[in-house]
């Protein structure tokens, strides 16, 4: 098999990569930095431009292509200074519009200048026109395409003229041979990969763009097949190369676990055994574990984590478990300490909240093996902070941190083994393709006595009766939660961004966010309206020190109504609140609905989600409420929440160390089943060619994976 080598386009040379606008710089935004990257840039759509069409037949919002004569053009100034030029062809007439403009478009626009332009047809205020078209002077006897025109996804500065220039020009140098078993290519029904590549890139006179953009072609079958091939074939190798390397076995005695057990007073659900056994087998390997443990909200992970944990304190090592944030580190904290002082042990807390002194002490007990276990947050993985011994390295919520803070962890010890944790159920085709590298453990029933939440939904005008029913519920003897998106008027928080994204994807202004209710406002108002309770107030920007007082009294009952942002999204675990509102419900994720809700219904007492939302609601705010009303499952709801959203946000951090699919679709279950089968195939039988289909796609871009 032979494959070029991945070289810089020959035309990029020359350029300055350390400033930003030059024409490498662009590229690389796009990942393009080699001639290889561009024959893999495939296109968004077509476009039309192998006809003429006239302009009395041209439908508004339909792209098409007319030749013109300038009548005028002009510079106008309201409301804005733009360039405005009047065309015409034998049978009608419009506007050509300009927003931003050069004086070189100006120039060519001018009287008698014949143009061929391409554009979508819009009435406007002075009739038909095109904004931004794109044109140009014609040259006499000047033919017209004989197939569509690809579009290139691109960024601000490069035009699709350069981009196509230098795709054809890799198309015509790099080595396009097959990566795939000729027999393998027609099991699978899938072209040769050169066909497919250069049938998107340069398509057939004769193909319709109807079949072009459809994505169960052939060609794009193709396309997203390998895709997914080299995914499951990097993972694959990740994943060999980790139980290739030495581990020390941990191998417990049971008698700090099953005096655990014993003193707990509950017995594991089913899942929750089986999961232990999985762990304790993996401990047992003299390669290093590398397992995720998902559960729903409740499924009772921390119990399985702190299995472990003493399992590796059997075995003469220590143990770290790193949370996200504050919050939930205590959390952790605080259910470990009370499991583990009946068995005369102690866990050492470590947050970057502590005071100078207890921090240096903490870290001077870990370092000198005086403790076995410990808990916190980033600061765990900071450069002072070395362990005697550590073995197990558990981190929480884990596509909360980036690659890099996993792996950091987990070189604090030498040989250390790695459970991450997630409340958020993975929907099986991501756990194939994404987490291919992991072995997964599932936590999929929930210990008895949880109460079932119900959920309501209930429209921004009945506010008062939301309030009321706070009032009802307080003053019987329950806590309420009041969940806000901001925190103020003047900044969005931290717990936001991901909303304010959002509502930049969805075309809303950022004054729409400015005019949500903020956690301060509504603590205002609901000091107001309730004098008679007491109410307390929690949110990111607040000192740990105070966070955690804010929780603590709510837990001792001492606060009865706690208003507060999505720091209490996990790991706050109050069974007395049996209530919760989320304001503005329409401004969060599946995700973030569902782990919010899953803090209430931990007690006896029949619990309730009031999602308060604003009208009116948008396509895809209305499908995530639709989602989180009907279905309590986060299985299911993780899998629509995969299917609103894609897996990019889904993955979170996890996404830097491994490229996201650009064409693959992971709701094909079949085709990511296909790819995972050949994989190991490959991999097994034909490791060179799973070498150079890697090299293809991915071009050495794995040095992550080992996280």
């Amino acid at each position: 098999m032979h494959w070029s080598r991945r070289t810089p386009c020959s035309s990029l040379a020359d350029k300055k990569p350390g400033n930003a606008n030059t024409l490498a710089a662009r590229l690389a935004r796009l990942g393009l930095r080699s001639e290889a990257d561009f024959v893999l840039h495939l296109p968004l759509r077509y476009e039309d431009e192998t006809r003429i069409t006239e302009l009395v037949d041209a439908r508004p919002g339909v792209a098409a292509q007319f030749e013109v004569d300038v009548i005028d053009s002009e510079i106008a100034y309201r409301p804005r200074r733009q360039l405005l030029a009047r065309v015409r062809d034998g049978r009608g007439a419009l506007l050509l519009r300009f927003l931003n403009f050069y004086p070189s478009q100006q120039k060519v626009l001018q009287p008698g200048a014949r143009l061929r332009i391409f554009g979508e047809l819009h009435e406007g205020y002075l009739g038909p026109e095109i904004i931004h078209p794109r044109f140009h002077l014609m040259r006499e006897g000047e033919p017209l395409p004989d197939r569509l025109t690809p579009v290139y996804p691109t960024t601000a500065g490069l035009g699709q003229a350069t981009l196509r220039r230098l795709i054809d020009k890799a198309l015509n140098s790099v080595d396009l041979a097959d990566t795939l078993p000729m027999a393998l290519r027609e099991t699978l029904r899938l072209p040769e990969f050169a066909a497919a590549i250069h049938y998107l890139h340069r398509p057939p006179p004769e193909v319709t763009q109807a079949a072009l953009e459809a994505r169960d072609h052939p060609a794009w079958r193709r396309v997203q097949f390998d895709e997914l091939l080299a995914q499951q074939i990097s993972l694959r190798r990740a994943y060999a190369a980790r139980r290739a390397r030495g581990a020390p076995p941990l191998v417990g005695t049971a008698k700090l676990t099953q005096a655990l057990l014993a003193s707990l007073p509950f017995r594991l659900t089913r899942a929750q055994q089986r999961a232990w056994r999985e762990i304790a087998v993996d401990l047992g390997q003299p390669h290093p574990m590398q397992r995720l443990l998902q559960g729903d909200v409740g499924s009772g992970k921390t119990v399985v984590a702190a299995l472990a944990m003493l399992h590796a304190v059997e075995a003469g090592y220590q143990a770290a478990l790193m949370a996200p944030t504050e919050i939930l580190a205590e959390q952790h904290n605080r259910k470990i300490a009370a499991w583990l002082a009946p068995l005369g042990l102690d866990a050492v807390w470590l947050t970057g909240s502590l005071k100078k002194r207890e921090k240096e002490v903490a870290i001077a007990r870990v370092g000198a093996g005086d403790t076995a276990i410990a808990s916190g947050t980033h600061a765990l993985i900071e450069d002072k902070v070395e362990f005697a011994r550590l073995g197990l390295a558990i981190v929480d919520e884990q596509h909360r941190f980036g690659v890099r803070q996993r792996l950091a962890l987990k070189e604090k010890g030498q040989f250390a083994h790695q459970l991450a944790m997630s409340a958020t159920p993975i929907p099986r085709t991501l756990a194939m393709s994404y987490y291919a590298d992991l072995d997964v453990s599932v936590l999929d029933e929930l210990p008895p006595g949880r109460t079932p939440v119900t959920t309501k939904l209930v429209a921004e005008s009945r506010r008062d009766q939301v309030v009321a029913r706070v009032h009802q519920a307080c003053r019987g003897g329950g806590q309420a939660y009041w969940v806000c998106p901001l925190i103020e008027e003047n900044g969005v928080s931290a717990e936001a961004d991901a909303s304010e994204a959002r509502v930049k994807r969805s075309g809303r202004s950022r004054n729409a966010v400015l005019q949500l209710k903020t956690a301060e406002e509504t603590y205002a108002r609901l000091v107001a309206d309730l004098p008679d309770l007491r109410i307390g107030l929690v949110h990111g920007r607040l000192k740990a020190a105070e966070k955690a007082a804010v929780m603590s009294a709510f837990v001792a009952n001492e606060i009865q109504v706690l208003v507060a942002t999505t720091v209490i999204e996990v790991g706050v675990d109050v069974p007395n609140a049996s209530l919760m509102v989320i304001e503005h419900a329409e401004r969060f994720g599946l995700a973030q609905l569902h782990q919010l809700r899953g803090r209430v219904g931990r007690g006896t007492a029949q619990s309730a989600c009031i999602l308060l939302y604003a009208q009116p609601l948008g396509e895809l705010a209305r499908a995530r409420l639709k989602v989180i009303f009907e279905s309590t499952d986060g299985f299911e709801i993780a899998r629509e929440d995969l299917r609103l959203r894609g897996p990019g946000e889904f993955i979170g951090a996890r996404q830097s160390g491994l490229p996201l699919l650009r064409y693959a679709d992971l709701d094909d279950e079949a085709l990511v089943e296909q790819a995972r089968a050949v994989a190991e195939e490959m991999l097994r039988d034909a490791p060179e060619l799973a070498t150079a289909h890697l090299q293809r796609w991915l071009g050495g871009r794995e040095e992550l994976l080992k996280a």
